[in-house]
This record gives structure tokens, C-alpha cells and sequence, in this order.
């Protein structure tokens, strides 16, 4: 009797299949991709997304998929694929395990894929030139010459106000990016265009034309997709992100990728650009010796000159500084500058200066918030600096992370605070500003010069494809 119960449950199990169930494993499960050693990525070349930078990939769906891929005991493999509709066609086929694209999480793209947890709210939001008259609403928007990129959640959204305004017209442009196609807005090529609040943040720095008219949806989440069928590794990424979030890391991801997008000043990145190309060229050679003399990159130090001076050799405050990089007297003394303003002698020690200052920080602090740190330390001192980092300890922040103690130091002008430090008093709410400036600046210069040296491996602001949210 107890055989032919043992023999009648190994025929259920066979027949159930593998696991036990009439349902064939998903190739997309956890357990399955750890068998073969990879997450295979969808994801589309753009600023928000996945670019890079020195032929090295970056961009935060790139570093957040690598660290979801490395708790799974993996690594990641990334598609980089020409749009977002290829993005979604690609994973509706089974090519990839997930898609990171910056991908809306949409009412009919939930019909068609599982979504993971929510990593940003965007508005979409309608874009046109500076100086013409805007369209305040979707009713205004009649007669406008309004493009927009192919298969996106604008597209989407357009058919939906379409059924209340009638009048709402649009044409669909499948080759060009968001990206493009707000470039083409900036030359006055396209009147109209929508596009995610992220994507215009990023892109009217390099475009400072560009003028937002009116948001076109409330905030909508954006978040990975992965194919029906991937239940388990639904699951897997649900747990996962809620460490990642929880434990700051999605904080310091979106701060490292946007910490310095909201500074935005028409006048000041217009003028920026134009002395890219007027003032820069008699430096740029100078910067770069600097550069190989300290190991700090080049455009850092031209991105933090022009903060300083504005690319001003004569520049000077009532406070004493001077040259290209408004070096102290007891400063240029004791880096050897006999003249600040000498452009090479106030270039080559201003990058000491911040060598140094990068040097002395504790070696706990990794980078980019290392480099972040040495030009806070430059504008506000090593010692206040540390009195942050001491705050941010006593506070409950991690004093090694730009995002925590960049909090923290306007702290420093409270007296409740201040007295118990050893400097005291400091105008901390500047070097936040200056780090923040300077990055935009870098980001910037950065932009165009990959604009206008073009190669086979460019940076991301010109190599994002046909693509929207």
C-alpha cells in the first residue's frame, strides 16, 4: 500500500511539470538568472538614462540596475536600443529581463508588463521657444505646431485630451528623441513639443531658448517594466528597492545625476556658452597642463574657474582675491604664485590648492563626493568642512556623502549650532550653492565639447535616439 502511494505522488510530480506546478519556469526568474550569470538590461542612450561619459557608462538607471543586478549575484548587461518604443517591443519579445528606460508607468503599458516600484515623479510638459508667445493650456494649444516622438506616454496622453478638445492636433515624429526634438525647438525648426519635467531640466541648460509653456499631466511615476511573466523577479526588485531607498542610496544616485540641475539662470547660461567659445580657447591648453600636473580632471577646473572669475585673468573682489581662480594672497604665497594675475601661475596654483584640499579629506569619502567636498573646502575652508561632517555625525547623517552634509551646512549659521564647533560661525548655505554651480557648469561645458568634437563614443546629451518617456 505505502509503494503504490509512493509511486502515485512521483507520477503527480511528473506531471506537474518542473517546481511542481503545470506552468513552465520563467526564463526571467532570480533562480534563472542566476544560472546563467547575468540580468540582461533594455534600456535607450539619453542624459536620464544610460550614457557615457570618457567611454565609461553612467547615468542613474545604469547604476541602479548594476546594483540590483549585483544583489542578485550577477552582472549586468545592457541593450541600448534606439527609442522607447524598441525598448518595450524588445521586452515584449523576451530579449531582456527588465527594462530601465525611463519609462512612465502608463494605464495601457500596465495591460502589457509587470512594473517595479516607482524611482521618480515627472510632469510632462509642454516646451516652446523663448520670446514667442506660449499657450498657456491644452485649449490654447489649437493652431499650435505641436511635434512629438513616436509611441511615447505623450502620445498617449494627447489621445486623452483629444476626446475633450477636438481641436488638439499633433504630429508624431518617429526618428527624433525628446532630446532632438527639443533641440529643434531651440533653433526655432519645431514651434512645440512635450516632454518629460526631468528630460527639460536637463536639456534648456544646453538650450537656454527654450521656455516651458504649461505642465500637461499632474506627476506620474516612472519605473522599471519587466515582462508578464517575471512574478518572481517582480517580487525580487520590490525587496530590493525598498533596501536601496531606505538605506539613502536612491537619494545619492538622483543627487548625483540632478543635484545641480535646479540651478538655472537664462542670462548666466547664455553667457556661459558664449564664453565657452570667446574666452575659453586662450585657457583651455592651461587647464589641461594643470590637469596632468594634479590629476583633476580639466573641465572641473575650467567649470570652477569660471565661478571663480568668469574666465576673467584680471578679475579681483574687495576682499582681496584675484586672477582666474581668486587665489588669497596667503593662498598664492604658500602654493609659490609670485603673480595671480598670471593666468598659468593662477590656474596651476589654484588646482594645487585644490589637490591638497582633496588630499586631506579623510579617505573614507569616495568619489564624485570627494571632489564635491575639496570645492566646498575651497570656498568656505578645510575647517568648516569638518565642522560639518562633525554636525552631520551628531545629526544622524553619513558626514562621507555631499547629498548629507550639503544639508547640514547652512547649519552653520545658527548659533545653536556654531558655538558648539570648533570654527564657528560660517555662511554654509555658499558652498552648497558653489558645488551646485559649478556642476552645472562642468555638465554644461561638458555637453559642448562632445557637440563639437564628434566621435564614435560620444556623451549622452548627443547620442540620445528616437525616445520619450
Amino acid at each position: 500500500m505505502r509503494r503504490r502511494a509512493r509511486g502515485l505522488v512521483v507520477l503527480a510530480l511528473a506531471l506537474a511539470g518542473p517546481a511542481g506546478c503545470g506552468a513552465p519556469a520563467s526564463p526571467h526568474s532570480p533562480a534563472a538568472i542566476r544560472a546563467r550569470g547575468e540580468l540582461v538590461v533594455l534600456t535607450r542612450n539619453a542624459p536620464t538614462t544610460y550614457y557615457e561619459v570618457h567611454d565609461e557608462p553612467a547615468g542613474p538607471e545604469y547604476d541602479m540596475a548594476r546594483a540590483f543586478a549585483r544583489s542578485l549575484g550577477v552582472k549586468a548587461r545592457f541593450i541600448v536600443l534606439d527609442s522607447t518604443a524598441a525598448v518595450l517591443r524588445a521586452l515584449r519579445a523576451g530579449r531582456g529581463d527588465l527594462a530601465a528606460a525611463g519609462l512612465t508607468r502608463t494605464r495601457a503599458r500596465r495591460a502589457d508588463f509587470l512594473f517595479g516600484p516607482a524611482y521618480e515623479r515627472v510632469r510632462q510638459q509642454v516646451v516652446c521657444r523663448r520670446g514667442a508667445r506660449l499657450p498657456r493650456s491644452v485649449a490654447a494649444l489649437s493652431g499650435v505646431r505641436l511635434v512629438v516622438t513616436a509611441r511615447s506616454s505623450y502620445v498617449e496622453r494627447l489621445e486623452a485630451l483629444q476626446r475633450s478638445h477636438p481641436d488638439l492636433h499633433w504630429r508624431v515624429d518617429p526618428d527624433r528623441s525628446s532630446e532632438e526634438l527639443l533641440e529643434a525647438v531651440s533653433q526655432g525648426r519645431v514651434q512645440c513639443t512635450v516632454a518629460d519635467s526631468n528630460i527639460v531640466a536637463i536639456n534648456r541648460r544646453y538650450y537656454p531658448g527654450l521656455a516651458i509653456a504649461f505642465d500637461l499631466t499632474r506627476p506620474q511615476e516612472l519605473a522599471w517594466a519587466l515582462p508578464r511573466d517575471a512574478r518572481s523577479l517582480q517580487r525580487a526588485l520590490d525587496a530590493w528597492f525598498a533596501r536601496y531607498r531606505r538605506s539613502g542610496a536612491l537619494t545619492r544616485t538622483m543627487n548625483k545625476y540632478y543635484g545641480y540641475i535646479r540651478v538655472f539662470d537664462y542670462v548666466d547660461t547664455r553667457a556661459f556658452l558664449r564664453r565657452i567659445r570667446t574666452r575659453l580657447p586662450k585657457y583651455r591648453a592651461m587647464f589641461r597642463r594643470a590637469a596632468r600636473a594634479t590629476g583633476i580632471g580639466w573641465t572641473w577646473l575650467a567649470a570652477q574657474s569660471y565661478q571663480e572669475s568668469y574666465w576673467n585673468a584680471r578679475a579681483a573682489s574687495p576682499t582681496g582675491v584675484r586672477g582666474l581662480m581668486m587665489l588669497t594672497l596667503d593662498t598664492a604665497r604658500a602654493l609659490g604664485v609670485r603673480r595671480r594675475l598670471d593666468p598659468l601661475q593662477s590656474i596651476e596654483g589654484g588646482a594645487r590648492y585644490l589637490a591638497r584640499l582633496r588630499a586631506a579629506l579623510p579617505k573614507s569619502i569616495p568619489e564624485p563626493d570627494r571632489t564635491w567636498f575639496a570645492l566646498a573646502a575651497y570656498n568656505i575652508g578645510l575647517g568648516h568642512i569638518r565642522d560639518a561632517r562633525t554636525l552631520a555625525r551628531r545629526l544622524g547623517r553619513d558626514p562621507d556623502r555631499w547629498s548629507a552634509v550639503a544639508k547640514v551646512l547652512p547649519l552653520l549659521s545658527r548659533e545653536r549650532y556654531y558655538r558648539t564647533l570648533p570654527h564657528g560661525y560660517a555662511r554654509g548655505s555658499e558652498p552648497v550653492e558653489y558645488v551646485a554651480r559649478i556642476r552645472n557648469y562642468r555638465n554644461i561645458l561638458e555637453h559642448h565639447l562632445a557637440a563639437t568634437t564628434p566621435s564614435p563614443r560620444t556623451s549622452a546629451p548627443l547620442t540620445a535616439q528616437a525616445g520619450g518617456s
